[in-house]
């Protein structure tokens, strides 16, 4: 049987590895000293042409459908492994048939579970990997893709501000559907609960999960944390017409679980407004670039995110989701945020910059608007921000230049002695 190699860019080089040889027999020579999460297969990191490749020894049926899978995953914009191709054919040196193998590019900068665990990490590592893994699943199952297999050895996990961020490893047993019902959802869902208790289990008798924490109570934190995220993102919201500050209130909730709002769908009746929001976790930079491209701003991303979300919601306030998005965005700039960041008396101007000086007056407005239960003018929120806010800040300038050196010690520190930690980001 001649050797065959299906990849959608094949590398020559891949011919000068030693197919001829198990997996498990490879020479160090080819290998890449990476670490390797626990696997039903054989699984080698192997270096070709100045990169480093995932190998999997697998059957040629598995290999080509989970190829697949991959590569249609990608298309979806979903975090899994890259997919580089399949080698099938395979015989040992005395003719005797071997597996196939599948392989992916190597994820760069992330861990499996347990070598996460074998460093020195904070002591609620285990819940915020299981947080990163909810999150992941909730995606996937958006776009109605069925695990069957949910495990934290079938995923890969990489620093992310605090937090982590997780990616699909193993697509073996998965199935993409036009949308997946509650039954398989829950189905996924279980996999997910006793494969978690099972591993984390294993790290406790190891002695490398953290005192105090219970293997099945932490495990059951997937299903809560998956409940909690489902029910944010797919619930639709109805309100009044004139209660625009409950969507940025929705559009804040999803923020802070970790998701960026990327699509407002909006549908009207006689009644009221109903609401749902779709949403969609973007690259780093996006919000900063997508302002810059409509608007000309160039600010933080934080602060491109918060405008954005301005610029979201005053798109469907205004019952503009069906115009052009550049002319909206004018639109916005020229009736909101222009006149709201000239109001500012010009000995107060330089208190903040306009960016920043926006996101507080939406701030203000927000407060203002839960306060009062219903949906404050912004010209309003920016009259008592400036007369009630604004003065008692100090100029930005001022801090400018400051040594870092002389600032007091004893602000850097808790009531313990303890450095702070920042609070992660979800």
């Amino acid at each position: 049987m001649a050797l065959q190699i299906t990849a959608a860019r094949p590398d020559p080089a891949l011919l000068d590895l030693p197919w001829e040889l198990p997996l498990e027999t490879w020479p160090e020579e080819h290998l890449a000293a990476l670490p390797r999460g626990i696997s039903r297969h054989v699984v080698r990191f192997v270096k070709l042409s100045g990169r480093v490749l995932a190998v999997k020894e697998i059957k040629a049926d598995i290999a080509v459908r989970e190829y697949q899978m991959l590569r249609m995953l990608g298309r979806l914009d979903l975090p899994c492994v890259v997919p580089f191709g399949v080698v099938s054919g395979r015989e040992a040196t005395g003719g005797s048939p071997l597996d196939a193998c599948l392989i992916t590019r190597h994820l760069q900068f992330s861990l499996p579970y347990r070598a996460l665990f074998s460093q020195s990490l904070r002591p609620d590592t285990s819940t915020r990997l299981i947080d990163a893994l909810a999150v992941l699943l909730v995606r996937l199952h958006l776009i109605g893709f069925w695990w069957g297999d949910v495990s934290l050895s079938n995923t890969l996990f990489r620093r992310d501000a605090g937090a982590f961020a997780a990616y699909l490893v193993d697509a073996e047993t998965g199935e993409l559907h036009q949308s997946l019902t509650s039954g398989q959802r829950d189905h996924d869902l279980e996999i997910a609960r006793v494969n978690i208790a099972g591993e984390l289990m294993d790290l406790e008798a190891g002695g490398f999960l953290e005192a105090g924490v219970d293997p099945v109570d932490t495990s059951n934190r997937i299903v809560t944390r998956y409940a909690e995220l489902w029910d944010e993102l797919t619930g639709v919201q109805r309100f009044e017409s004139g209660d625009r500050w409950r969507v940025d209130e929705r559009i804040r909730r999803l923020n802070e679980l970790g998701f960026d709002v990327d699509e407002l769908a909006i549908s009207t009746d006689i009644g009221g407004t109903t609401i749902q929001i779709q949403p969609k976790v973007v690259d780093a930079g996006h919000h900063s670039r997508r302002l810059l491209r409509l608007t000309g701003l160039d600010v933080e991303e934080n602060q491109a995110r918060r405008l954005l979300n301005d610029l979201d919601s005053y798109r469907a306030g205004s019952d503009r989701q069906n115009d052009d998005e550049e002319i909206v965005a004018h639109d916005w700039l020229a009736k909101i945020y222009e006149p709201i960041t000239r109001t500012v008396p010009r000995d107060l101007a330089g208190k903040l910059e306009p960016a920043e000086l926006f996101h507080e007056v939406l701030e203000h407005r927000w407060y203002l608007s839960e306060r009062a239960g219903h949906d404050m003018p912004i010209e309003d929120a920016i009259r008592d921000y400036v007369s009630t806010v604004l003065p008692s800040k100090p100029d930005e300038a001022t801090v400018v230049g400051v040594d870092t050196v002389e600032m007091p010690v004893v602000a850097m520190f808790d009531d313990t002695g303890d450095a702070p930690r920042p609070t992660p980001r979800r």
